[in-house]
């Protein structure tokens, strides 16, 4: 394989950076990985050029992509904010590219997920996609023309932030309402933990594996009852199909994608709630009956579609 057809993915975490040494059809030859030094920047950065220089000899030009939560500029140089690492306003990417000596590319760890989707995954081909990343909120991405859609700022994809609910549910960003209050693994465990703190007898198995503790309670706890049959869990979880439906209707009002992929921490219940997020997604989309529906697909590289992207994008920055 000629090294030109190689780039490199990273793709920060909370708890670890995973890289992979990825080829031009999107396939992982090599993965590493590495903990995340949370608190400290320049151990994180060097802990990125160790896995590189491990994946890729050090006299190879083979690019890197860098996927990260959080916000960069518009030329993509600097992360603004990461909500991982302590980075505000820093100039990653020069300092990665000093460090290497090859050409770095910086990116939103959602986008690059989508753009793997997009290019090898369930969007394959399909003009205009919305990818949603289901987990503790709710993100994404926006690919338009052939091109990852970031905004006049660069921070797009913030989808869980809609005002679903005005007054609604408190949310982190300083907002209530916001769809991820009601439609996320967060919501989910809320409201499972609302029903043991009632004391509500339709809820006795989760009461019974949550030991009566409302704090013990998660998204994933309430996922798993409902899929061993569980009426009171399965409630939940076609409460949060609905919302889930009415938010993909409204971003499918405003921007008409061909298709929305939805991705991340969908659990062992995901095709139950897709099948009722897209029921009542189709219920509420205007003008339905007039005009096509997008279709709704589950993401098929999961857990490592953002290295796949983020060296994907490396790799055509390199040849543009």
């Amino acid at each position: 394989m000629r090294s030109s057809e190689l780039s490199i993915g990273v793709d920060i975490g909370g708890t670890k950076i995973l890289a992979a040494l990825v080829d031009a059809d999107g396939s992982i030859v090599r993965r590493l990985h590495r903990h995340t030094p949370v608190r400290n920047v320049p151990a994180a950065e060097r802990a990125i050029a160790e896995l590189v220089q491990e994946l890729g000899d050090r006299e190879s030009r083979c690019p890197v992509g860098v996927g990260a939560a959080g916000w960069m500029n518009r030329d993509s140089s600097r992360v603004l904010f990461s909500p991982h690492l302590s980075w505000r306003d820093e100039p990653v990417r020069d300092r990665l590219e000093s460090q290497l000596g090859r050409p770095v590319t910086l990116v939103n760890d959602a986008d690059a997920a989508g753009w793997a989707e997009y290019r090898f995954g369930a969007a394959r081909g399909v003009e205009g996609v919305v990818c949603l990343t289901l987990g503790t909120g709710i993100g994404g991405s926006i690919i338009l023309g052939g091109r990852i859609y970031r905004g006049s700022s660069g921070a797009t994809g913030e989808f869980g932030h809609q005002t679903m609910v005005p007054g609604g549910h408190r949310c982190a960003c300083g907002n209530r309402g916001c769809w991820e209050q009601y439609a996320s693994g967060n919501a989910l465990g809320r409201d499972g933990a609302e029903l043991v703190r009632t004391k509500s007898p339709v809820a006795h198995k989760l009461r019974e594996a949550c030991h009566d503790d409302p704090s013990a309670v998660t998204g994933a706890l309430v996922t798993e009852l409902a899929v061993q049959g569980d009426g009171a869990c399965s409630d939940l979880i076609e409460e949060m199909g609905q919302w889930l439906g009415l938010g993909i209707s409204n971003l499918v009002s405003v921007l008409d994608p061909g298709m929305v992929v939805i991705g991340g921490g969908l659990g062992s219940a995901q095709t139950e709630l897709l099948a009722v997020a897209e029921a009542h997604y189709r219920r509420t989309l205007p003008g339905r009956g007039y005009r096509p529906f997008a279709q709704i697909r589950r993401a098929q590289l999961g857990s490592s579609a953002g290295l796949i992207g983020a060296a994907d994008l490396a790799r055509q920055s390199g040849d543009g």
